[in-house]
């Protein structure tokens, strides 16, 4: 695991290590065995992995720990494969690589129609599914907003995961990060509060505007030179979010 520095150990003064974030995987299969190769191949590669045999289990796994790809079955035993990616869709924008048996055109053209980035026909090749996986997620990574954000004083690499104000590390909770990876990929834009809670935490979520404001107001609080005078994370009064570059 990719190790970033933290606040001074006690003893030996030196900067404690902290585990930077892992890309986060949802995997829907229905097959035991495909299932348990795909963990174990995962979790080996340092991603944290969470697992669903069906479809409406994957839906409520999504919402319950936002996923930053999913490898996706189509032939599932409650949910057609082609339901779950819309239904993801209406809220998240992870990747998802579809991995089928179905060979016909018109199965790939509906999971891509659907929303799905990539389709991978069973049987595969592990290794080519991992290196579609890394594509998907260098693809989430090098958004509009590149890979490193001035914000104030305060350098954001977004790819490290890591934040430092004058060469020294601070340290975001994986909250912060999640909303703050979503507003600086919209540079300028207004990104709506239902939006961001749906995103970050998932359907259910839309009322909780206070989730929003506490965890806005620490990421000011760690990022912004004047916490009271935001110039970069503002706030669109009944509205929502903007980060201005």
């Amino acid at each position: 695991m990719k190790l970033i520095a933290g606040a001074p150990d006690s003893q030996t003064g030196a900067p404690a290590p902290i585990p930077a974030l892992r890309p986060r995987v949802l995997i829907v299969e229905d097959e035991p065995a495909l299932l348990r190769a795909l963990r174990i191949n995962l979790r080996a590669r340092s991603y944290e992995v969470f697992t669903a045999a069906a479809g409406g289990p994957a839906l409520a796994a999504a919402a319950q720990h936002p996923p930053d790809a999913v490898i996706l079955d189509l032939g599932l035993p409650d949910l057609d494969g082609v339901q779950v990616i819309r239904e993801l869709r209406t809220w998240s924008q992870a990747p998802v690589i579809v991995l089928s048996g179905r060979t016909g055109s018109g199965d790939k053209i509906s999971a891509l129609d659907a929303g799905a980035d990539d389709y991978v026909t069973k049987p595969f090749s592990m290794e080519e599914l991992l290196a579609r996986l890394r594509a998907a997620l260098r693809r989430e990574d090098t958004g509009p907003a590149g890979r490193q954000v001035i914000i104030g004083s305060c350098v954001v690499d977004l790819a490290a995961r890591s934040v430092s104000r004058d060469g020294q590390p601070v340290r975001l909770t994986p909250t912060e990060w999640r909303l703050l990876d979503i507003l600086v990929h919209h540079p300028g834009q207004l990104v709506g509060g239902q939006r961001l809670l749906t995103e970050v935490w998932g359907p259910g979520y839309e009322q909780m505007g206070h989730y929003l404001r506490f965890h806005m107001a620490g990421l000011r609080r760690k990022l912004e030179d004047d916490p009271a005078r935001p110039q970069h994370l503002l706030t669109e009064p009944g509205m929502g979010y903007r980060f201005q570059p």
